[in-house]
């Protein structure tokens, strides 16, 4: 069998835990992208093979996006039915798909690590894409769409700020840069804000509150801002911040950012991801000397801290620290709330509540920390949708793909719309977009649950 023919990356290791460890609980190791085999265009070859050769044989992701689907029609389609038949360049539409939402990996996968096989198909694309990124082979549009702090400092501009989103929301533009620069007319884009989150907010005022630490949380809460949260949705980071202050919490914001990195990362831009990880990991740092825990509003930004570049720098100590220190928003409230330091003196019901669940929320492995601080609200019912949105933050505005990221949403939207609701709401504020682009006529649109829980607390 292919599986047992290739030698795998990393196998030895994999091996000696097999043996010593027996059925362990899935584990994720360092990725060793300066190495010479990771960059290594037949070992990349060798690994891709096998590991399209386990997943023909298993098919158990077929319903998780579009890069399986893709790559099980590769080899239906092949003259011998097996992966042997695909072509090499053919590999790459299988890359191409894949938007590391890491959901084979935690929810599917039956071969992961400890298992001999060593499976980690989105770590594989990941490498994939860096190899293909140091060929000069990503496009000019995806430099840009992932150049976050740039498109960001320059849109939010205040007479460019008004002129980009009033030219996003007119037909003949969106049809000239459809043809023009490969981004769907039919895409929803972000607004752009000239007041941003940071002109709205130097450092909210803390001195009032006497501050209560818990065995797991210090009562101290900076804000990673992040570039999605500081010019396209400060009203959202608005609703966290008296959400926070309401359980007399002491809020401040770090002080600087830029990019998380994920949308680098995604683009196998891994030299732009240590760039931004060495500017923001010094910010981070002083705030978690000082005392304080740290939270960031868009869940990718959280994972991006709490598990990829503590993957991608093992040995940097700070990463790490950080990492320790790190916190979904909802999982800190919860963790407040076990030592009845939760506020839960609701003034508003929420009733009937849809809530989706990002795929860079579920892979936290943290629960549904947003539906259980929800329900504390009196006379509220939240249904939860653990389906992929399709949006991947690039994914879905790219004109080749959007098509596939509306199918790959079809089946939250369909839940939605079958519903009696009062509200439906997302972590990720583009997955929320990306469900509004399917909702057709109604009415409703996606609502933050920041924004729901102060509706509740009557702020």
């Amino acid at each position: 069998m292919l599986a047992q023919s290739l030698m795998p990356y990393q196998h030895k290791q994999f091996m000696s835990e097999k043996r010593e460890g027996g059925l362990a609980a899935p584990t994720r190791h360092p990725i060793d992208w300066k190495s010479a085999e990771f960059n290594d265009e037949g070992s990349l070859f060798n690994e891709l093979e096998r590991v399209y050769d386990i997943c023909h044989g298993c098919r158990r992701c077929v319903s998780l996006c579009h890069a399986f689907p893709s790559l099980f029609d590769l080899v239906d389609e092949s003259e011998t039915l097996e992966v042997d038949g695909v072509k090499k360049e053919d590999y790459w539409t299988v890359v191409d798909h894949c938007y590391l939402c890491d959901l084979c990996y935690m929810t599917k996968c039956p071969y992961v690590p400890p298992h001999e096989w060593n499976i980690d198909f989105p770590h594989l694309m990941l490498r994939a894409k860096a190899h293909k990124f140091k060929q000069g082979k990503a496009s000019l549009r995806d430099k840009i769409l992932t150049s976050t702090d740039t498109v960001g400092s320059i849109a939010g501009i205040p007479v460019i700020a008004q002129a980009v989103n009033v030219a996003n929301s007119i037909t003949p533009i969106r049809k000239i840069m459809e043809k023009t620069i490969g981004i769907h007319a039919d895409a929803r884009l972000p607004d752009f804000h000239s007041r941003s989150l940071r002109k709205r907010y130097k450092s909210p005022d803390s001195t009032d509150i006497a501050v209560e630490a818990t065995d797991k949380t210090k009562g101290k809460v900076a804000i990673f801002v992040t570039c999605y949260g500081n010019r396209n949705t400060p009203a959202v980071v608005e609703d966290l911040i008296a959400v926070l202050r309401q359980n007399r919490l002491a809020v401040s914001l770090v002080e600087q950012e830029k990019c998380c990195g994920m949308p680098k990362m995604e683009l196998g831009d891994l030299e732009s991801v240590e760039k931004l990880k060495n500017f923001n990991i010094p910010q981070l740092i002083k705030m978690v000397d000082a005392g304080w825990d740290i939270i960031a509003p868009i869940p990718s930004c959280v994972l991006m801290f709490k598990q990829e570049l503590p993957l991608l720098f093992p040995d940097d100590a700070d990463v790490q620290k950080v990492k320790q220190a790190f916190y979904d928003p909802f999982e800190y409230l919860m963790l407040r709330n076990k030592d009845n330091k939760l506020n839960t003196e609701f003034k508003h019901t929420l009733g009937r509540v849809a809530y989706h669940v990002p795929c860079h929320q579920r892979v936290q492995n943290i629960g549904l920390k947003t539906k259980e601080v929800l329900e504390l609200v009196p006379e509220t019912d939240v249904t939860v949708i653990e389906r992929c949105s399709g949006h991947d933050g690039t994914y879905a505005v790219k004109t080749e793909y959007h098509e596939i990221a509306m199918k790959i949403c079809r089946p939250v939207t369909n839940k939605i719309k079958d519903s009696a609701l009062d509200h439906y709401i997302s972590d990720c504020p583009m997955a929320g977009q990306q469900i509004d682009n399917g909702m057709d006529s109604v009415a409703m649109q996606a609502e933050s649950p920041f924004s729901l829980l102060r509706l509740a607390y009557g702020i």
